[in-house]
């Protein structure tokens, strides 16, 4: 890794051209941003037109839609999303005419260098609301940080930030060990859990990964103490601990019944008052982390708290989009049984008279791999309708289908597309109720047209 961020970094620099495959991605289009910023000449390639492929295209970089060999003339170095295999056409005729291809991880691996402090937080789930939270505390403090998020932030306006403070935080994602190509000074682990099964065997092989990324931090590593599989992984390893339960380094006291007031307390000492916006016992985990980050920083307490009193949730992490009906419509990137039944529980304390959930699941692997798991938190809500599986990056090999999982979930409905899933739930939405449309593709889209 070292070597190749070496190589990358001579490629990394003003006035060079790079190529970005895959650049509509979450982690991509910020990527394509922050290398625009720092004044490189970006071009890059999506296989459809989406919103993000429209932003880049309105801040001057040039997309094409589709992936041809044509596509890269002209390019220094490539840089691919993980899902961009060597039998991808611009992939092969970089390798073909002596392009050098980099992965999209060792790109953000080179630019975190250049910073005093690296946070990368990583995790199962909460990734991304961490990382948020994180970057409310940072610019409450006035530290102008370098921000790339996997989703839409509104304090940002963007999924990514270019700051010319001395502290970058990053999402950092376990696929395909994608974040071992990371240099953190501060590593912090939410949660481990068996996902992305495709590519890793099981929850050990899992386990194997995060222990790797945690050694890579030269500072240190915050880690949640609560949860078994963490503490599994890191045994052995220093770390300062937070969590709920009794004996983390940074804990909470006080907590209100929604898990929305609560106190940080670090090292048996008192460090900040929370008055969080965001429900769930999840989401008052995710605040601890991210006080146990700027503990670490030097941050003062209530830069904390203001900082995260103006925190209101991340895009599609429960995103309020409207009403219809007298019902409330809110959309979640839930697409882990542990995410789910996080989700139900946090809705319940809003007091609906009915939980309507329209999920669709996210990936064949992780549908077969995880398919008990999903009915047994799905049987949570009142009203189940089940969209058909989104394949992201892959074939349906395993012969499955959200139709399986209707059959295993009492009254819930199977719509083999999303103007189906919109119509059914305009049919049935009625006062009292809350929808929410859960999955990590694009089922969000029967929500909003729902309301239009």
């Amino acid at each position: 890794m070292m070597n190749q961020s070496s190589v990358l970094k001579t490629y990394l620099q003003p006035g060079k051209r790079v190529h970005l495959i895959g650049i509509g991605g979450v982690s991509m289009r910020p990527l394509g941003l922050v290398l625009k910023d720092m004044g490189l000449t970006v071009t890059g390639s999506d296989m459809n037109s989406s919103v993000s492929t429209d932003e880049l295209i309105r801040k001057g970089i040039h997309v094409a839609i589709g992936h041809e060999a044509a596509n890269i003339e002209g390019a220094d170095c490539i840089i691919r999303t993980a899902a961009a295999h060597n039998d991808n056409p611009e992939v092969a005729a970089a390798r073909s005419c002596g392009i050098p291809v980099f992965e999209r991880a060792q790109a953000w691996g080179v630019i975190m260098q250049t910073y005093k402090h690296a946070v990368c937080i990583s995790g199962t789930h909460g990734k991304t609301t961490t990382t948020s939270m994180v970057t409310h505390i940072l610019m409450e403090a006035q530290a102008d940080p370098t921000v790339m998020i996997g989703g839409y932030l509104p304090l940002l306006r963007a999924g990514h930030r270019v700051g010319n403070g001395d502290t970058i935080v990053l999402e950092s994602c376990e696929y395909c060990d994608s974040f071992l190509n990371f240099f953190p000074t501060l590593a912090v682990v939410l949660n481990v859990e068996a996902d992305h099964l495709d590519y890793f065997k099981d929850l050990a092989d899992v386990q194997k990964s995060f222990r790797k990324f945690a050694a890579l931090a030269t500072d240190c590593v915050v880690a949640n103490g609560d949860d078994p599989h963490v503490r599994q992984t890191l045994e052995g390893m220093e770390y300062i601990s937070f969590g709920l339960q009794k004996g983390n380094r940074v804990t909470a006291d006080n907590i209100c019944p929604d898990w929305r007031h609560l106190d940080v307390v670090c090292d048996g000492e008192f460090y900040c008052h929370l008055d969080l916006k965001v429900l769930g016992r999840h989401n008052a985990l995710n605040a601890l982390a991210a006080a146990a980050v700027a503990w670490r920083l030097g941050i003062d307490g209530q830069y904390v708290s203001k900082g995260l009193a103006t925190f209101s949730g991340a895009e599609r992490r429960m995103q309020f989009k409207g009403s219809f009906n007298g019902a409330d419509i809110y959309d979640d990137y839930a697409h882990h049984p542990d995410e789910l039944r996080a989700t139900i529980e946090a809705v319940r304390t809003m007091e609906y008279s009915r939980i309507v959930i329209a999920f669709q699941p996210h990936t064949y692997t992780r549908t077969k791999t995880l398919f008990e798991e999903f009915i047994r938190e799905l049987k949570l809500a009142d009203h189940v309708v089940l969209a058909e599986i989104y394949a992201a990056r892959e074939r349906n090999t395993a012969g499955i289908s959200s139709r399986d999982i209707a059959q295993r979930v009492p009254g819930s409905i199977y719509c083999e597309t999303l103007p189906e899933v919109t119509e059914y739930l305009r049919g049935i939405a009625k006062p009292g109720d809350v929808i929410l449309t859960v999955g990590a593709g694009d089922i969000f889209r029967a929500g909003e047209a729902l309301l239009k």
